[in-house]
């Protein structure tokens, strides 16, 4: 015993790394080795033989097992200490990395948008966030006591008769255009409007809209359909189609909603409700000074987030206000 013993401190003394230690395990204290096959054999030997052979046996078995332990420690601080030194770092050099920002999706979003109508030969015009009421809705055909002139709907400012509120719409830019310009015109409005909804997973009470708005003598449905899957192809792809669906709106007659059918549709191509559009209504045409004897405009407009949402199959709308970087920077420069 006093042999195989020495034979495995020796082995695992020579054992230059963890592998080449665990190779000489195996050879002195595996199932094969001297040590343990004599273990094996204690229960042939006679009665009075049994006890001194064990006690020889597990002596040597424990020298083996304890050198083995201590062997062992030291070739694991080895490696801790030259992984160490080959992953070390010299935080005291300087470096010309640079972590690549990214534009907010929405903002890339509207930026592509804008490209897209001026690549038609339209113009993209801004306004005021903090507007009249009577761009906002007087202009714009809303009765008196329409539902969305209520504090239910809308953020009012200033004192109680100062007529002032936040943009519901971005319907007031074309109101204002229409007014310090000659017709024809073909305007986009992309911009931030403001509603009083509770912030969930399809709303925000401040968010994103574009709306287009064309003037011109024999303008129909027909080319406000033709715009709007222009636009839808662009934007979601060639394979993409557009329907309208009958409804109501103060400053479109007739008025509809416009669906898209979306190939990349979360759950499966389908159709999915997209914005509101119409012929401009000729009292909104009349309140700038445009004649609607000679003049008919289209308009349109929707949601840049829920557009974001659906096209990119977001869940939560939150996540698009919430500033988290960890949201933007996988849509890279461009959404």
């Amino acid at each position: 015993m006093n042999a195989a013993a020495e034979a495995a401190v020796a082995a695992f003394d020579a054992a230059d790394s963890l592998e080449d230690l665990a190779e000489a395990r195996r050879t002195h204290l595996g199932d094969a080795s001297v040590i343990a096959r004599a273990r094996q054999g204690i229960g042939s030997l006679p009665k009075t033989e049994r006890k001194n052979a064990g006690k020889i046996v597990n002596q040597a078995r424990g020298r083996v097992e304890k050198h083995y332990a201590g062997v062992k420690k030291e070739l694991e601080a080895r490696r801790v200490r030259e992984v160490l030194a080959a992953e070390r770092v010299d935080v005291t050099v300087p470096t010309t990395r640079r972590q690549t920002g990214a534009l907010h999706p929405i903002t890339a979003l509207s930026e592509q948008i804008a490209d897209i109508f001026l690549g038609m030969g339209w113009e993209i015009a801004d306004g005021p966030e903090i507007e009249a009421e009577y761009f906002n809705f007087d202009a714009l055909n809303f009765i008196p006591d329409h539902p969305a002139r209520t504090l239910q709907d809308t953020f009012y400012v200033g004192t109680e008769d100062s007529g002032q509120l936040m943009r519901t719409h971005t319907s007031p830019v074309q109101v204002r255009t229409m007014l310090s310009r000659d017709v024809p015109l073909y305007i986009a409005c992309p911009g931030r409007v403001f509603r009083t909804d509770e912030l969930d997973a399809t709303h925000t009470p401040v968010f994103h809209q574009v709306e287009g708005l064309a003037v011109d003598k024999g303008l129909t449905m027909a080319h406000l359909r033709g715009t709007l899957d222009h636009l839808a192809k662009v934007l979601f792809g060639p394979e993409t189609r557009t329907r309208m669906r009958t409804n109501y709106f103060p400053f479109t007659e007739p008025s509809a909603e416009v669906d898209v059918w979306f190939p990349g549709k979360k759950g499966g191509a389908g159709w999915i409700e997209w914005g509101g559009c119409g012929m401009v209504n000729p009292n909104v045409l009349r309140a700038v000074g445009v004649d609607p004897e000679e003049y008919t405009g289209f308009a349109f407009g929707m949601g840049l987030e829920r557009t974001l949402q659906f096209r990119n199959g977001l869940s939560d709308m939150r996540d698009m206000v919430e500033g988290d970087v960890r949201f933007t920077l996988p849509f890279g420069v461009h959404a």
